[in-house]
């Protein structure tokens, strides 16, 4: 949920310089079954702009609607939306929406949060019933900081809290240039991913190359730095090259990132680390325990697409920490 967060705060930016208004939604509590769970939000804006959504497209209209008081009056309301007789998810909602007006403070150090990869945490006040009241609103806690998302809002006794911790994004370095690569890099930057590219400089790639990534490095094997790498982040290496795979191999020895995919057969995979171990380096364990391959899982997939679809589906199973299954074989809620 964090990238559906920071593309709330990059459309506020965008639009606070024509002076408007914007008002935050978000689900705060749920009695049963919804599309989406609590802690989704979205952010609108007073020329009928919606960015993001709190469930499969049928509760906004009515969110919009009920929004028009916030932005006529300012003060924060928490309306109910009952699934039960409209879209058959047989859940309650219990919506916060509040203005949205983080002072220049907040928006610095929510943007550096990001920059540092730095986890932080969202606070929402509200009643569950349908209300309207100064004292219902949403604070940022990052660090040791406590920061409104609009001025002078204070937080009062005897309302309910949601308290929702926010990981930084989920980071993929994809090493290599090949037209699966860009594929990768699309699909991985849809699903709210922060992408980065490495290539050798000899490919004369640049980043105009991969839509959606985050940055693009041109290094040698020899060159790489895997202090990039932290426990929030996937590799997958697809150069194409056995070589070169086996130095960025080399490279990446030192750290251990939740999935490293290796593109490929599994013969080539066990070739690539008995050749690695030969190399009579330190490395440890976890590190080899990190490394899938082939990559991907087992769904017929084809073409680059598809085998995006596939190693993304993959390295959601390993950091989600599920057996993939069809969801029709499953027994009770979708989600625990």
């Amino acid at each position: 949920m964090t990238h559906e967060l920071k593309n709330i705060f990059t459309a506020y930016q965008a639009y606070k310089k024509s002076g408007s208004r914007a008002v935050l939604a978000t689900v705060v509590a749920l009695e049963g079954s919804s599309y989406r769970r609590p802690g989704v939000r979205m952010l609108l804006l007073d020329n009928g702009k919606m960015i993001g959504a709190v469930s499969g497209g049928c509760v906004e209209k009515e969110v919009q609607r009920q929004a028009e008081s916030v932005f006529s009056n300012g003060i924060p309301k928490v309306m109910t939306y009952d699934g039960r007789y409209r879209l058959g998810c047989e859940g309650i909602l219990y919506i916060l929406l509040e203005p949205f007006n983080p002072n220049e403070t907040t928006l610095k150090t929510f943007w550096q949060s990001v920059k540092e990869r730095k986890s932080f945490e969202l606070v929402s006040y509200f009643k569950r019933q349908e209300s309207s009241s100064e004292e219902l609103g949403s604070l940022l806690k990052v660090d040791s900081s406590t920061l409104t998302l609009r001025p002078d809002f204070i937080t009062k006794k005897g309302v309910e809290v949601f308290q929702q911790k926010l990981t930084p994004c989920f980071q993929l370095v994809i090493i290599g240039s090949e037209h699966d690569a860009v594929q990768l890099c699309s699909y991985a930057a849809m699903t709210g991913w922060e992408v980065s590219l490495i290539a050798s400089p000899t490919e004369e790639k640049s980043i105009a190359d991969f839509p959606g990534a985050q940055q693009f490095l041109a290094q040698l094997p020899e060159e790489f730095q895997p202090q990039i790498i932290d426990n929030q982040t996937g590799v997958v290496l697809m150069t194409h090259s056995y070589v070169k795979d086996l130095k960025y191999l080399v490279g990446l020895r030192g750290v251990t990132p939740i999935y490293l995919g290796l593109l490929g057969p599994s013969s080539r995979r066990e070739k690539l680390l008995n050749e690695l171990m030969e190399y009579n380096l330190d490395i440890t364990d976890d590190f080899f325990e990190s490394i899938y391959g082939p990559a991907g899982i087992n769904i017929g997939a084809e073409t680059p697409q598809e085998i995006a679809v596939s190693i993304i589906a993959e390295i959601l199973v390993v950091i989600r920490k599920k057996e993939p299954m069809l969801l029709r074989n499953k027994l009770g809620t979708i989600h625990n």
